[in-house]
């Protein structure tokens, strides 16, 4: 018996460091074990380049998982004018996480079109910028389902993902910070405005990339297109797969 539970301690401190996130559940026979879900991040290059509508695309394949919208604001001395932030007056000493349809459903909103996916629930993580790496941590630790999709870029620093992908517009090339911290995360880049000129997408990017000296985060990085999302989709079943049973 103390050999078992010296493995699952040995297991447990192996899954932790590497998964830091990871919750433990408990089991009449072991004590507990290890359960996480999957997690795919869906980060942008830049705003507005379809991470909402890559996060619905997966949704809508993936049933059962759940979603997270993490929404960095900006309050009092950030630097910023918060009276811009729509998220201001919701920002206090300690993050914000809602979750469940009556809190996190509103029509044209980016939760709201989670739940038009078929999401199995929402959450929404709203945090200045200290306080991210809290907000995520309360958001997953909702989570119920066996993977979650997360939209953000910021939460990628605090984070052990089990898929990322940077999302981008082939046709409008151009990177903010939080991305460049990201993008040396990514597991795949997927470019919207490809479709049906998928090689030059990709010679694009690539040109771009080493004009912009990201050569070294993109090297050897798959690139989709809307011709080849079914491939994408299969990679993330895949991590979800291995992730489940690891």
């Amino acid at each position: 018996m103390l050999s078992t539970l010296g493995a699952v301690n040995s297991l447990i401190r192996t899954r932790t460091a590497r998964y830091p996130l990871a919750r433990l559940i408990e089991d009449p026979r072991m004590g507990f074990l290890m359960n996480r879900p999957a997690i795919v991040a869906i980060c942008g290059l830049a705003s507005n380049v379809g991470k909402t509508t890559m996060m619905c695309r997966l949704l809508r394949n993936l049933p059962g998982w759940e979603a997270i919208k993490t929404t960095r604001g900006h309050y009092r001395s950030c630097g910023k004018d918060p009276h811009t932030c729509c998220v201001s007056k919701l920002l206090g000493n300690e993050p914000v996480i809602r979750s469940g349809r009556d809190q996190t459903y509103e029509p044209g909103k980016d939760t709201g079109e989670y739940w038009n996916a078929g999401a199995k629930n929402v959450h929404w993580m709203i945090a200045t910028e200290h306080q991210v790496e809290t907000g995520i941590n309360q958001a997953l630790d909702r989570v119920r389902s066996k993977g979650v999709i997360i939209e953000g870029n910021s939460f990628t620093q605090f984070v052990n993902v089990d898929y990322l992908i940077m999302v981008a517009r082939a046709n409008d090339l151009k990177i903010k910070g939080s991305a460049r911290r990201a993008l040396s995360k990514a597991s795949a880049l997927y470019l919207w405005n490809g479709a049906g000129l998928e090689d030059d997408a990709r010679r694009a990017f690539s040109e771009w990339a080493e004009s912009s000296k990201l050569g070294h985060l993109v090297d050897g990085l798959p690139i989709y297109t809307q011709e080849s999302f079914s491939q994408l989709l299969a990679d993330v079943r895949k991590v979800a797969t291995v992730s489940e049973y690891s």
